[in-house]
């Protein structure tokens, strides 16, 4: 006889819920087995916790671990029950899946233990991929247009300074002569480590006011001023 595992999950607001309690949620559980012919082996519970994250819910981890070692279909009464977002529904199915257990939702009516229910989740699955390129896509794109107006985007490049717009930035006069330095220490032909060195050595100092010089910053300060 096929296995199933429930999963239900309130929050502290959703335990006064009709329709969505503990209760309701093993009850609906139930009648789905029986109804379908699984043996259903466990409940796991997590009381008044936020489907926020999975991995502080020991309920769900429980559930999860005990589907993957019999390979039985994990049963939620619904996805919101599961996971917040799909895209974490999606990660916790794959999770499934790759130990050959299932997903079973009963509100949105998936269940990969059919093929079409296959079908349909892996549709869920592409147009949540769909949706994160395109969020991607839109960020870098915005990205781009603020660097080529010159305004900041994420930590302010040694040698800039925010101008008093409080958006474009502009060249900082103070850090001016350790990129002359390392520049000049580049085009002699010397490595990134004995740049670092020789500024070591000469007492050049960076943003944080010490002689620590980070290779990769090195490395940024270089490309950018080449490019530029």
């Amino acid at each position: 006889m096929k296995k199933a595992i429930a999963y239900c999950r309130v929050s502290t607001e959703g335990q006064a819920v009709d329709g969505v309690s503990l209760d309701a949620q093993k009850g609906k559980i139930s009648a789905w087995a029986e109804l379908n012919g699984f043996e259903l082996v466990a409940v796991e519970v997590d009381a008044g916790l936020s489907g926020g994250r999975a991995d502080n819910r020991p309920g769900l981890q429980a559930a999860l671990n005990h589907a993957c070692k019999e390979k039985a279909a994990l049963v939620v009464y619904s996805l919101s029950r599961l996971a917040r977002s799909t895209k974490d529904a999606i990660a916790i199915s794959e999770r499934l899946d790759k130990s050959g257990a299932d997903l079973v939702s009963l509100s949105e009516r998936i269940d990969t233990t059919s093929a079409a229910g296959k079908m349909i989740f892996r549709l869920m699955a592409v147009m949540a991929e769909f949706e994160r390129d395109q969020i991607s896509e839109r960020t870098s794109c915005a990205l781009q247009h603020k660097k080529s107006k010159g305004e900041r985007v994420g930590t302010i490049p040694l040698g800039f300074k925010v101008s008093t717009d409080g958006v474009k930035l502009e060249r900082n006069e103070l850090e001016a002569p350790a990129i002359q330095v390392i520049l000049k220490l580049h085009s002699a032909g010397k490595s990134l480590r004995k740049i670092r060195a020789e500024l070591e050595k000469r007492n050049v100092r960076n943003r944080a006011g010490n002689t620590k010089w980070r290779l990769d910053t090195l490395n940024a300060i270089i490309h950018r001023e080449s490019a530029a």
